[in-house]
């Protein structure tokens, strides 16, 4: 028996997938209509505007992933990826703390970055499958 009862994991993983994709399609409105919060950061890491609009896309994307059962490990990888690349600039780029923000943003990447991360443990044995399947072609 795993350490979550069968019930409870799928109702766990819903909720945190709706939290998941609450966070990721908070963030689009200010991504999408050039917010100058969201322009600040993205020229401090050299990227505006296509870094700006290319994540919304993709943390669009895993919002939508994350919410189907069957293709939550998909929008997992993603979100992780992305999410990487977010704690990464807030330490070695932007720093923690935005426009007042009080580490918001980061405490919510690395949020964003630990659910992914348990959906892909909770997936792990098709995860596996798909690996092994690719790495025999």
């Amino acid at each position: 028996m795993s350490l979550i009862e069968p019930i409870n994991k799928e109702r766990l993983l819903r909720i945190l997938s709706v939290v998941v994709a609450l966070i990721f399609l908070q963030t689009l409105f200010f991504k999408f209509t050039g917010a100058a919060e969201s322009v600040a950061i993205f020229t401090q890491l050299q990227m505006e505007p296509w870094g700006r609009i290319g994540s919304g896309v993709a943390e669009l994307i895993v919002s939508v992933l994350v919410l189907i059962p069957k293709r939550r490990w998909i929008g997992a990888v993603l979100g992780l990826g992305l999410m990487i690349g977010a704690i990464v600039s807030h330490l070695f780029v932007i720093g923690i703390e935005q426009e007042g923000d009080g580490g918001l943003l980061f405490f919510l990447a690395v949020l964003c970055a630990l659910i992914c991360s348990f959906f892909l443990w909770t997936d792990k044995e098709k995860l596996t499958r798909i690996l092994r399947k690719f790495g025999r072609k």
